[in-house]
């Protein structure tokens, strides 16, 4: 699945606020090392850390959401079959359905 996690916008919002990705991987309750696993899309974010962003960032949960990369579509590479783009598509949806049931675990847990 390929994700685009926006990182001149995180960073941009963090320098608005004198924080930094330090800050940002603190409040999410993540080491560095997973912080720049998510910003080099190597991972895609939990619904904890997403509302922990939201949250740390005064931003709302759709946009960082979306500025996480858990929304972006990818253009399909020339030559590429049917077979796996859907595939491709299949494996955004479990990541989207992933999402979700995390998301409304700790809305119930909260």
């Amino acid at each position: 699945m390929s994700l685009f996690f926006d990182a001149n916008w995180f960073d941009a919002r963090l320098a608005e606020r004198w924080l930094d990705r330090n800050a940002l991987a603190a409040c999410a309750g993540i080491d560095n090392t997973e912080l720049e696993r998510l910003f080099t899309n190597e991972r895609a974010p939990t619904g904890q850390e997403l509302q922990a962003f939201a949250r740390l960032l005064n931003a709302d949960i759709v946009e960082v959401t979306l500025r996480a990369g858990l929304a972006t579509r990818a253009a399909a590479p020339q030559g590429e079959t049917t077979a796996t783009r859907i595939e491709d598509i299949e494996a955004r949806l479990d990541a989207v359905d992933a999402w979700l049931e995390e998301f409304e675990a700790s809305r119930k847990r909260a």
